[in-house]
């Protein structure tokens, strides 16, 4: 499941490189743009491939241990 807010696409030019519309959603609960958050042409809620990475060492830095 992703835990995060998926954006349905529509319209969108950089879609098919975005987490937010390629990764899978949860069957049973999962938040979604009401609106796709593209303004001007950008997506100031883009998620492209490095991001997952940066996300997840934030998360590392950021776990108590």
């Amino acid at each position: 499941m992703a835990d995060i807010t998926k954006c349905i696409g529509t319209g969108c030019p950089v879609k098919e490189k975005c987490y937010r519309y390629t990764t899978k959603s949860s069957e049973f609960r999962q938040s979604w743009f009401c609106e796709i958050p593209l303004k001007d042409g950008k997506c100031d809620m883009f998620w492209g491939e490095n991001a997952q990475s940066v996300f997840t060492q934030l998360q590392d830095i950021l776990t108590p241990k």
